[in-house]
């Protein structure tokens, strides 16, 4: 005889942040004093991102849901792990994403248009910048636009990390925002930050990308989509694409119009294989789901 297992009682507490010594026993002790019982238990720690998932009985529970989950919210705010909880039969909760842009359209532009096209399973709740001209873009599509420059570079990290923290954002994306970012931003979304670089990663790392492509003569040039570490220029690759540049015959700024018409369609489809829960990062490579791998999009 078969049973169906009864879920209306049952969460899934995940905790993700860099690997650090006692997690497990302060999150599982925590639980146990709320008379929880821990059914299922698996973790695992990828390049210093320790990552773990615990299937939890609600049965007994003393407190009431929202104690329990603020309980371990306090806990990840004190050892600086995002700590989250879901129902088991619930509806998962679409992802908080914030936009970062400096003064280039053109991505945050198709952002929206496919957000406008319901390809984007999350919600755009923050877009941020460093200077004010993109503010009428994000307010006619009704996200809250926040800015503060860059005189202080550490005053403006600091703006950031507030502003992130406020929209309780799971996931940061740099639609050409031209700031280096540092480990006080970066170690808060470890994997989390998705960053779109105009050249086929490794080549032409840094700035004025187009210009290096142009310069050396290179026939095929295009742009990458890529998580970001503390290394410039040098996470683990989402996807790319690519476009011909016509040598002796392109002008630099043909070259630039032709890489940017790539960039926006490249940044939101990762952004899109991100919010379906459709990528992992292991060995400091991508890994998509079976039958999901574009690692190149198109070869025109």
């Amino acid at each position: 005889m078969t049973t169906t297992r009864d879920t209306r009682n049952l969460a899934v507490v995940s905790v993700i942040g860099r690997d650090q010594k006692g997690v497990v026993a302060r999150v599982s002790t925590y639980l146990a004093s709320c008379n929880t019982n821990i059914e299922d238990i698996e973790q695992k720690v990828m390049e210093g991102l320790f990552v773990m998932t615990m299937l939890v009985d609600l049965s007994d529970l003393t407190p009431t849901l929202d104690e329990l989950v603020l309980g371990l919210r306090r806990i990840g705010d004190e050892i600086g792990m995002e700590v989250t909880v879901r129902l088991v039969g619930g509806p998962a909760p679409r992802r908080r994403v914030a936009i970062l842009v400096t003064r280039e359209p053109h991505c945050l532009e198709q952002l929206l248009r496919d957000r406008e096209a319901r390809l984007m399973n999350g919600e755009f709740v923050a877009c941020l910048s460093n200077h004010p001209d993109l503010e009428p873009l994000a307010a006619a599509a009704g996200i809250p636009f926040r800015w503060k420059d860059t005189a202080d570079k550490a005053a403006h990290e600091d703006f950031l990390v507030a502003q992130l923290a406020e929209f309780r954002v799971d996931l940061v994306v740099l639609a050409r925002y031209m700031r280096i970012l540092t480990p006080k931003v970066i170690d808060r979304y470890p994997f989390r930050i998705i960053n779109i670089h105009p050249s086929l990663l490794p080549h032409h790392p840094g700035p004025n990308a187009y210009k290096q492509a142009w310069e050396e003569g290179v026939r095929v040039s295009g742009c990458t989509a890529h998580f970001v570490t503390e290394e410039l220029d040098a996470g683990p690759v989402i996807l790319q694409d690519v476009f011909h540049i016509r040598v002796g015959e392109d002008s630099l700024a043909d070259v630039k119009t032709r890489g940017q018409t790539l960039e926006g369609r490249v940044l939101s489809q990762a952004v899109q294989l991100f919010l379906n829960d459709q990528l992992l990062v292991k060995d400091r490579k991508v890994i998509f789901r079976p039958g999901r791998n574009p690692g190149i999009i198109s070869k025109s």
